[in-house]
């Protein structure tokens, strides 16, 4: 099982019938009233408002004899939302949004939406039509447009938190600032770098990396993933053998993931893999997440059981799943 990265991948099956035999067309498909999802996170927040509203105030000041200019046509001002995949190969307006998606075809019985970090993707029987794709998108427009909205709004707060890879440069580690210090004698004892306590009160905590001054910043990059690395792996293993007895349950190996679409997952034989960028978090955000692949040990689904599981030794479960969800980690782009 898997857990989605930065809360984005949602996906809202849409059940159509089969075909049928002889000369009779398959029904147009018919959306359930809220989708049904296969992926960890449930679109459960507020929507995001796609629009900003414009209003023109009557003018105040004495007439002018100069003649006014044309006032700019609305559909110039109010250009409509518009999101695109990358490997759009299909375009439709939904409600005031113009979106361009991913068509798939697949072998399933239903119509599957995905809305993650690059956009709409669909995926769909062979047999059913363009025309019945594009009904049942515009039935859950709603959705649709929420979630899109969502992601972008994540998208450019990733982007607005993207490391400045330099002497000073500021990146989250446990939730908190941490500050990078180029060390160029290496005055620390551990391997590559090392946490250092805050110089003075209200600082952030610094973190020394063996290098000059003068170092590119793609080297500075490599230095300080190598070192999240490391902590990474210690931290996890920590945490997974905190938790691995609470639940009753035993994990064989760890497996660092850089993944870009999910936070870990989990197989029955008891290997474990968690994305290093959970170090960004805070470390109740990253207990969520080993203790959500952990309960994968015993209840290989996300029913019910699943999630009394969670809760045995994380009641609290709920709120950490939505910080996860919501809050944004840098971009290492």
């Amino acid at each position: 099982m898997a857990l989605e990265l930065f809360g984005i991948a949602e996906d809202a099956d849409k059940p159509v019938p089969e075909p049928t035999t002889g000369s009779q067309k398959p029904a147009a498909p018919r959306a359930t009233p809220d989708g049904r999802s296969r992926r960890l996170k449930q679109a459960n927040d507020d929507s995001q408002d796609l629009w900003a509203e414009f209003s023109a105030e009557p003018a105040l000041l004495a007439p002018s004899t100069e003649a006014s200019p044309a006032p700019e046509p609305l559909s110039r001002v109010l250009q409509p939302a518009s999101f695109r995949h990358p490997k759009a190969n299909r375009e439709l307006l939904l409600g005031n949004a113009r979106v361009a998606y991913a068509l798939t075809r697949v072998r399933r019985r239903s119509i599957g939406f995905v809305v993650d970090a690059d956009g709409l993707s669909v995926r769909a029987p062979a047999w059913v039509t363009l025309s019945a794709i594009d009904d049942a998108l515009k039935e859950k427009s709603d959705w649709i447009l929420r979630k899109l909205g969502d992601a972008q709004l994540r998208q450019q707060k990733r982007e607005d938190a993207r490391i400045d890879w330099r002497n000073g440069g500021i990146f989250p580690l446990y939730g908190e600032p941490l500050r990078i210090v180029l060390d160029a004698e290496h005055r620390f004892k551990e391997r590559g770098g090392a946490l250092i306590d805050a110089p003075y009160p209200g600082a952030p905590r610094e973190l020394h990396i063996a290098l000059p001054s003068t170092a590119e910043p793609a080297k500075i990059r490599d230095a300080v993933h190598a070192w999240l690395l490391r902590q990474a792996r210690a931290h996890f293993i920590e945490r997974l053998n905190h938790y691995a007895p609470q639940l009753g349950v035993r994990w064989t190996r760890l497996r660092l993931s850089s993944a870009q679409t999910r936070w870990g997952s989990a197989r029955s034989d008891g290997s474990i893999c968690l994305n290093w960028r959970l170090l960004h978090f805070r470390p109740s955000v990253i207990d969520y997440v080993v203790v959500h692949e952990l309960s994968h040990l015993r209840v290989m689904d996300h029913s019910p059981r699943f999630w009394e599981t969670v809760a045995t030794v994380m009641p609290d479960y709920k709120v950490l799943r939505r910080s996860l969800k919501e809050e944004a980690t840098p971009s290492w782009e």
